[in-house]
Parts: C-alpha cells; sequence; structure tokens
C-alpha cells in the first residue's frame, strides 16, 4: 500500500510557475507509475500528467505538452509536478495518484489509479 501527500499549491498569476510535490510513504513506491490527475470547480476529473516507474516514459494531456513536467526521484519517494506559463484554465485541485498497472496505455483513466493523494489547490488569477 502507499499513501500519498501533496504539497506545493497555491495562488500564482497567469505566466507564473509552480512546483507540485507528492511524497510516498512505503519501499513499493518505486514499482508504480504515478500520475497527476486534476478535478476543476463542476468538471469531472482528468488526466493532466504519468510518468513511468523508472521515470524513463512520459506521457501528457496535449495542453499542459511544453508547459508542464513531470518526474520523480525515487530515492527520495517523491513525485513532482513543474508547472510553466499557467493558465487561468489550469485552475483546479491537483492530484497525484499511483497508477496499479505497468501499461501506459491505461495511465490516461482515472480507474488505473489504485492510491490517491488528498489533493493540492492551485489557483491561477488572470
Amino acid at each position: 500500500q502507499v499513501q500519498l501527500v501533496e504539497s506545493g499549491g497555491g495562488l500564482v498569476q497567469a505566466g507564473g510557475s509552480l512546483r507540485l510535490s507528492c511524497a510516498a510513504s512505503g519501499r513499493t513506491f518505486r514499482y508504480y507509475p504515478m500520475g497527476w490527475l486534476r478535478q476543476a470547480p463542476g468538471k469531472e476529473r482528468e488526466f493532466v500528467a504519468a510518468i513511468s516507474a523508472s521515470g524513463v516514459n512520459t506521457d501528457y494531456v496535449d495542453s499542459v505538452k511544453g508547459r508542464f513536467t513531470i518526474s520523480r526521484d525515487n530515492a527520495k519517494n517523491t513525485v513532482y509536478l513543474q508547472m510553466n506559463s499557467l493558465k487561468f484554465e489550469n485552475t483546479a485541485v491537483y492530484y497525484c495518484a499511483a497508477a496499479q498497472t505497468i501499461y501506459s496505455s491505461t495511465w490516461r483513466s482515472s480507474g488505473t489509479y489504485a492510491y490517491w493523494g488528498q489533493g493540492t489547490q492551485v489557483t491561477v488569477s488572470s
């Protein structure tokens, strides 16, 4: 089992940057692909980015490509989401989650993720 705690959210002006962190407990963190998903008010939860267990492979939703970067440090049991050039529409609660499958084709589905953090609020002012 993996427990996840996000941090790094906050209020930022459009065009600014934030780095989200997700600290995981347990020695099995390094075996899990990890994802970041978000949920804006009145909208369904959506995929943002994912990274393989080794960190070699990544995937992003088209709207954040070139602006967001997912990374991980398995020695520190932490996954990160660097968000640059933030836009108003990026406002949401961001969740990190551990995937229960290694297959990258499944990472974009919320149902792929077995363990979730509590979320961290990101608010981008226009």
